[in-house]
């Protein structure tokens, strides 16, 4: 695993630092992502070129866009169609399709000409474009549609659940997000209906992504959660809410903030302006319009002092005081502050 770099502001310019602080990539770049897997994407001439944690450039080709690395090969955007990279910057797939998803557990959906198969990381289509539209591989099914409804197959391309779906996301765990009539609801694997649509879509919000093993819903205005072994957790009664993190997650009660636990019981009273998910230990808060941070039991681990902050990641948070970047560790010590 490569040792944590975190994105850094200097005169407009962007780099990075290690978790000492150093700078590891010399703030040069005016646009850069957050490493994953190793790598980022930083912006020249209006596309984008990949960088890897040593700060060196791969520049034989820019992109339009530029996924993140996921068993090896990361796919990639030339003018209108996609391929895939591997970790020297060599194109392994040539860009020839008109949309293309991650590689996971050896297959990534591919469109051609219009239909819709699964790659190998060779480039050769393991199951043929038969479909309208695929989805990835989770413990051997994958979500695809054919004549405009969605079920989920297996490796060999043959249905394991028949289409009947309006739309299919991909198997988080045992469940997976189903819509029918603009609504979402989880089927498991068996194709069982665990939790029937319901839920509205709102822009904006992940739809039945799990955070922590539960996933934002909303029905009827209000905010509730779905668990992930397929049943409504929490009713949606509150008026605004977060994705929970560490057990927790951000609720508004009468206009304040709060947080609430996994069986939907107040953990945290309702007393901030606005907050932020746990992570770390750690949840960004507001009050009196600044911010700080706060322990599981609610208590201020780090005084409201910032215009504004984000989550802790590998044990810092990047902070802003007096319009400056800084990042601070858990203790709140500054480790490095924009000049």
């Amino acid at each position: 695993m490569d040792a944590p770099l975190f994105k850094i502001r200097q005169n407009g310019y962007f780099g990075f630092i290690n978790a000492e602080g150093e700078i590891v990539i010399e703030p040069q770049y005016l646009e850069a992502g957050e490493f994953q897997n190793g790598f980022t994407t930083v912006r020249l001439n209006g596309l984008l070129a990949l960088l890897d944690s040593l700060g060196r450039l791969y520049i034989k080709r820019l992109y339009r866009a530029v996924g993140p690395f996921s068993e090896g090969l990361a796919k990639v955007q030339v003018a209108q169609l996609w391929g895939y990279l591997d970790a020297r910057g060599n194109e392994a797939i040539a860009p020839l399709f008109e949309h293309a998803g991650d590689f996971c557990e050896g297959l990534a959906p591919a469109t051609f000409e219009g239909s819709a198969g699964f790659l190998v990381p060779q480039g050769q289509f393991a199951i043929p474009p038969i479909f309208s539209k695929t989805g990835n591989f989770s413990k051997g099914l994958a979500p695809a549609s054919s004549d405009g409804l969605w079920g989920f197959v297996d490796k060999t391309g043959a249905y394991r659940i028949e289409p009947q779906w309006d739309g299919a996301s991909p198997f988080q765990g045992d469940s997976a997000l189903v819509m029918r009539d603009g609504r979402w609801g989880l089927c498991n694997r068996a194709g069982e209906e665990t939790v029937p649509p319901q839920f509205e879509f709102v822009k904006g919000h992940a739809h039945g992504e799990f955070f922590d093993g539960m996933a934002l819903a909303f029905r009827d205005g209000k905010y509730g959660f779905v668990s992930q072994d397929g049943h409504i957790a929490v009713e949606p009664i509150f008026d605004l809410a977060g994705d929970f993190g560490e057990g927790l997650a951000l609720v508004e009660i009468n206009g304040a903030y709060g947080y609430i636990d996994k069986a939907g019981k107040l953990a945290i009273m309702p007393k901030f302006e606005d907050a932020g998910v746990f992570s770390d230990g750690l949840a960004q808060v507001s009050a009196n319009g600044l911010w700080g941070y706060i322990n599981p039991d609610g208590q201020i681990a780090i005084p409201p002092a910032f215009q504004s902050a984000a989550p802790f990641r590998d044990g810092h948070a990047l902070t802003i005081l007096d319009g400056k970047w800084q990042y601070i560790n858990r203790q709140g010590k500054v480790i490095w502050r924009e000049h």
